[in-house]
């Protein structure tokens, strides 16, 4: 699936937020992390300076983003629960984040809910991430110099 710039930049920078939210990054994470910024055609050492640095970047907001479509915010909830679970630590924190993202976005609180406990349970795949079926498209009209970091 084509998704925008500013899609991709959203679901990179949401990934971030949520893996800050036990104020912990484990290696799981961080792997999973340059995985998905890989998927997502940023640069190497964009995305391991970006992950060191979440922790302590106060000019990050930590609003849940909103995406263009219904199937990328399904994608990144995905993922997110996937992130979440890496590290053998399921947070009610990144839950309720991650529930409001979906909220946001407007997606089903029961298939949220589903998602999650199947997660929890062990009877997820965390090999597969959504991010490798998506395909960020550039354009010339695609500029962050005028774009805040919230």
């Amino acid at each position: 699936m084509k998704i925008s710039l500013m899609d991709g930049s959203s679901y990179f920078r949401g990934l971030l937020l949520l893996i800050r939210k036990d104020r912990k990054i484990s290696d799981s994470e961080a792997a999973l992390m340059k995985r998905v910024g890989k998927s997502l055609g940023f640069e190497r050492e964009f995305c391991e300076n970006a992950i060191h640095e979440v922790l302590d970047n106060p000019h990050i907001a930590g609003e849940p983003p909103e995406f263009s479509r219904r199937e990328v915010a399904e994608k990144f909830v995905l993922d997110g629960i996937t992130l979440s679970v890496s590290d053998g630590e399921a947070h009610a924190f990144e839950r309720e984040w991650l529930r409001r993202t979906a909220e946001k976005n407007g997606l089903d609180r029961e298939w949220f809910a589903g998602r999650w406990d199947r997660a929890v349970e062990g009877r997820h795949d965390a090999t597969d991430l959504e991010v490798d079926t998506l395909t960020v498209e550039f354009s010339a009209s695609d500029s962050f110099r005028d774009q805040p970091l919230r």
